[in-house]
């Protein structure tokens, strides 16, 4: 079967997106799961416990605190509280913190810093999996255990105001709810008032147990100006307000009653970029205050000490103790001791073994050789002195012995605990490696057809032979017999879930039959290309190909970025990369340029192109000239000494741009600092806002543009008219598309675009077409110029850096559909607006090379389908490296949003160049 090149890299591109959807599946895993509980959810189970852990201290405690008030501040960063800010903007609480009765800490989140995945972490005490930052946007109803489950069981009475996160995460839970969306970031003082609001009513109110207040506009404010913003501040103040009322309130209700006191809960989800964004692993997003404050802790006193370090996953365990509740079952949490430190020693130790319990058990439902784990043996040496201090507590023994292995039985348990959290957090998920190795197989079959197929697809004819005879070879049902077989043994004999296995026998035997289809495919090329060299040496493209240093050049920086991509410091600052690779093609391009205004001969770039393609018809004519002829000509002379001062202009133009291009590229590596080592140096950015209707009406000119634009493309497609129709309709939709960008990103960021613009409009006009660069290095050099753009704006491979405030410019409330898309074109904003220039540049030049379209289209896919590819492997080898979720799993995530874009953008390619066959054939 005889296909274009564009459709053909398209198809591949489409085949290999699916290969990264499998992939990420299942790379992005299950986190560790105890086994559900028989019955309610409010207790140990009523069938006696394993062989081992049989004890008579598992049941639930009495609870330490009446009331609790949780209020969660959305990206409150430590330094806000502990701070200067702290001092400055929260005077009453740092008066907490310094002389109240209160216990501080820093709580470090795990990443992804994202606010669905947070409270997950709070409420259940378990690590979410990383591909919870996706679901972040629609968060489904949270089925594992959780303490907001756990306190409902127990029939306590819960209110929530603020973040609707929670209702969609707990719907059934709550007794009164008023939710606020968390996605519309240019609102940072509704947001919060809707939840102030009801502060004096249900403070005055006594039929509830757990209040919860999830305030969002700080959150908002980072997300418009940064965490050093003016509007930072008077919100910090606000919120201090807010805990002095709810404090001095509790502590009223408790005046006059001998009932247990109550506890009020300070904490953040996340931190804050310097950037003002979140979900990276910065120091700043990772580090959230928790603050827990009740009248029946001992007064602060002497000597400040900085707050102690602990994970955010412990308040879970801490609450649930404190609201004598059952420990989730997930939990990785270890409980924190100065909270409970008021009660008695044996109170303690209980308590200590209570959390040492629940982790012992959930090692030993996840790990099958737990008696060796070191955390599980310090706990049993624990159970084994906790033993003999309740044998002499009981006994009355009162003296210094008793005291003294009190103490050391506590410092045993905590020492336990540690390690069982520790070990239970290495082992927090386990990869689907079935379905990792499957959408492995495909990326490579993919990358390995398109490398076979090169040769022919970037021909004159830009077609290729596509053969269906291994399709019906015994070859090809063996295979498919084989990887059946493997399928069957595999699912029926894994004990952990599988998503491959998981959908039904129909799909997974039509991917089963692809991968075998394509591995057909490839051992068919390749006896072509080894086994009968001869037909290869037929091929025209493959005969006169020869390598320039141009070419040596834009292999090798291709080469060494993807290399590159195995070492977590380069995937940090890939930016700094991808500014090398442009700067050295834009020396390069110097050169080429030098070489040809001064290195080829004059004749050829004084005569016309008409004369140079029939020098002979011009010599003719020469001969034929007479007097009166050349009297006719004299007029024709002057417009020539025009046209050669002109020509004059354009190589001191074309020599220039190369320069031009470079110190545009060096001012934009200044007014945007990304990465993480130099992330938080000053730039040259700044934070302004924009209004809503102002926006729409840039809406209604993009929409009316691109509608325009659209309708020349479809005139030009179907009616078959003159390609100056699809030129124009391309040029409409990239202009389109240029003016939505300038609406979404910041406007600090106009200057990428304009630089952006002038950088394609200086290399069309002066180095490519003037040097006459063939299709496929002009579309590789608008990959490497559309890879630096996408850092130029800021970007980077944290999820931190997504400005997520693109995707509600213009709304006033949040739409899922058009957030989502205008966020996406906003962050690949770069890259997408250099392939459709490619488009129009490569569509104009079909005059000249009728195959343009479909080299441009397969050197993309090929460009795209190599990093992809590669990094795919080096992941997977690198799946247990310490920076595997904090640095190699979001570039993951960037390089498998890039291919679905990439494969859209070749489709796009494919179907403006439907008319490629007749024009070739004509």
């Amino acid at each position: 079967m005889r296909l274009r090149s564009g459709v053909f890299a398209s198809a591949c591109l489409l085949v290999q997106a699916l290969g990264v959807g499998l992939f990420l599946r299942g790379f992005f895993p299950v986190p560790v799961r105890s086994l559900p509980r028989s019955g309610a959810l409010a207790g140990p189970p009523a069938e006696p416990p394993p062989t081992g852990f049989s004890s008579n201290w598992t049941k639930v405690p009495s609870p330490l605190f009446k009331k609790a008030v949780i209020v969660l501040i959305d990206a409150l960063r430590d330094d806000f509280v502990f701070g200067s800010k702290g001092k400055r903007f929260m005077p009453y609480t740092t008066q907490l913190v310094e002389r109240g009765t209160s216990h501080s800490f820093v709580a470090e989140a795990k990443p992804p810093t994202v606010t669905m995945p947070r409270i997950k972490a709070l409420t259940t005490g378990s690590i979410p999996g990383f591909i919870d930052v996706i679901m972040n946007l629609n968060s489904p109803a949270l089925l594992e255990d959780n303490l907001i489950q756990q306190a409902k069981a127990a029939g306590k009475r819960i209110i929530f105001y603020g973040d609707d996160t929670w209702v969609r995460l707990f719907p059934k839970q709550f007794v009164e709810y008023d939710g606020t969306t968390s996605f519309f970031v240019s609102d940072y003082t509704e947001v919060d008032d809707n939840v102030t609001r009801h502060l004096d009513n249900v403070m005055k109110r006594e039929d509830w147990d757990l209040l919860i207040l999830h305030y969002l506009g700080l959150d908002h404010i980072g997300h418009l100006s940064g965490p050093h913003s003016p509007l930072i501040g008077p919100k910090l103040s606000e919120m201090d307000n807010i805990i002095k009322k709810i404090h001095t309130s509790l502590l009223s209700k408790e005046e006059g009653e001998v009932t247990s006191p109550h506890l009020l809960v300070v904490c953040g989800d996340h931190g804050m970029s310097e950037t003002g964004s979140h979900g990276g692993s910065s120091e700043g997003e990772v580090r959230t205050p928790l603050l827990f404050v009740s009248s029946a802790f001992d007064r602060a006193g002497g000597l400040l000490k900085p707050p102690e370090l602990v994970q955010q996953t412990d308040l879970a365990v801490t609450l649930a103790i404190g609201l004598g509740l059952p420990i989730s079952r997930n939990s990785v949490g270890q409980l924190l001791l100065p909270v409970v430190q008021q009660k008695t020693v044996r109170e303690q130790l209980r308590y200590l073994h209570l959390n040492g319990f629940q982790l012992s058990r959930l090692l030993q439902e996840n790990m099958a050789t737990y008696e060796k784990d070191p955390g599980y043996q310090q706990f049993k040496m624990a159970e084994k002195s906790h033993g003999s201090w309740i044998k002499l507590y009981l006994e009355g023994n009162t003296s210094e012995v008793l005291r003294n292995l009190g103490k050391k039985v506590l410092r045993q348990y905590l020492e336990a605990i540690r390690v069982l959290s520790s070990s239970l957090s290495k082992q927090v998920a386990q990869y689907d490696t079935y379905s990792m190795i499957m959408g492995t197989i495909i990326v490579l079959e993919v990358l390995v057809l398109l490398l076979l197929s090169t040769a022919k697809a970037l021909s004159s004819r830009a077609e290729l032979e596509v053969p269906l005879s291994p399709l019906c070879s015994l070859l090809f049902y063996l295979t498919c017999l084989m990887l059946c077989a493997v399928h069957v043994v595999v699912c029926t004999s894994t004990e952990s879930s599988c998503y491959f296995c998981s959908i039904s026998w129909l799909t997974a035997i039509g991917v089963i039959m692809l991968i075998s289809g394509l591995l057909c495919v490839i051992l068919s090329a390749l006896e072509k290309v080894f086994v009968n060299p001869k037909q290869m040496a037929k091929n025209p493209a493959a005969a006169t190909s020869s390598w320039s240093e141009f070419d040596v050049l834009i292999l090798a920086g291709t080469v060494g970025h993807v290399s590159s991509l195995g070492a977590s410091s380069f995937i940090e600052e890939e930016h700094q990369t991808w500014y090398f690779l442009v700067s050295t093609l834009c020396l390069a391009l110097c050169q080429e340029t030098c070489r040809h205004y001064f290195l080829a001969k004059d004749c050829d770039l004084q005569l016309p192109s008409s004369a140079k393609a029939n020098p002979e018809e011009a010599k003719g004519a020469h001969h034929h000239r007479d007097d009166a002829g050349y009297l006719q000509d004299a007029p024709k002379m002057g417009k020539a000494a025009n046209s050669e001062s002109t020509r004059g202009s354009e190589k001191w133009m074309a020599l220039a741009t190369p320069w031009v291009v470079l110190v545009c590229c060096r001012l934009l590596r200044s007014l945007n600092q990304t990465g993480v080592q130099w992330a938080h140096k000053p730039d040259f950015g700044h934070w302004l806002t924009r209004g809503i209707i102002e926006a729409r009406f840039v809406y209604v000119f993009v929409l009316g543009i691109v509608f325009t634009g659209t309708k020349d493309l479809l005139k030009s497609q179907v009616l078959s008219t003159d390609a100056k129709t699809k030129f124009i309709g391309l040029w409409e939709i990239y202009s389109g598309l240029v003016l939505l960008a300038a609406l979404l990103l910041r406007p600090h960021n106009l200057p990428v675009l304009v630089f952006c613009l002038l950088i394609q409009a200086m290399m069309t006009k002066y180095v490519w077409k003037p040097l006459e660069f063939d299709a496929a290095q002009v579309t590789i050099m608008h990959y490497w110029f559309g890879q630096a753009f996408f850092f130029f704006q800021g970007n980077s491979n944290s999820i931190a850096s997504v400005d997520v405030s693109a995707g509600f410019v213009g709304l006033d409330n949040y739409v899922e559909i058009p957030a989502i898309f205008l966020t996406g074109f906003a962050t690949y904003s770069g890259p997408l607006l250099w392939a459709i220039h490619l488009l129009c540049y490569l569509s104009s030049d079909v005059s000249r090379n009728p195959s343009a379209m479909g080299h441009g289209c397969f050197c993309y896919a090929l460009l795209r389908s190599i990093p992809v590819a590669v990094y795919i492997v080096l992941v997977t080898g690198l799946r247990y490296h310490l920076f595997i979720w904090s640095v190699f799993s979001p570039k993951l995530l960037y390089e498998g949003v890039h291919v679905f874009i990439t494969a859209a953008v070749c489709t796009f390619f494919t179907a403006m160049d439907h008319n490629h066959l007749r024009k070739v054939q004509d």
